[in-house]
């Protein structure tokens, strides 16, 4: 059994996806919320080249996101989904993952 991966010190998981337009971000959140999985969703409909991984990012610490992101990340809890968080790329929705 591979063993779990864990971050450092001030480090954190997530995944996201990243869409240009509010209203899907929002239709997405409203999937999510019905049970959709975020990996397919992310699969699906991000922008991101992370939607091959599931949206995931893997672990990062401050200062390696744009300021947006890295607020609602670091003020989630694990496992909890952001509503749309907007930054230059567009609009995420977040899932922190550690």
């Amino acid at each position: 059994m591979p063993k779990k991966q864990k971050g450092k010190a001030g480090h954190v998981r997530a995944s996201h996806i990243l869409v240009p337009k509010l209203s899907l971000a929002q239709d997405i959140k409203k999937q999510l919320a019905s049970g959709v999985s975020f990996n397919k969703l992310a699969q699906k409909f991000s922008e991101c080249p992370s939607k091959k991984k599931g949206g995931d990012l893997g672990f990062f610490r401050r200062g390696e996101m744009v300021k947006e992101f890295e607020q609602a990340v670091y003020s989630m809890k694990v496992g909890e989904i952001s509503e749309p968080v907007k930054t230059k790329f567009g609009y995420h929705i977040i899932k922190r993952t550690g």
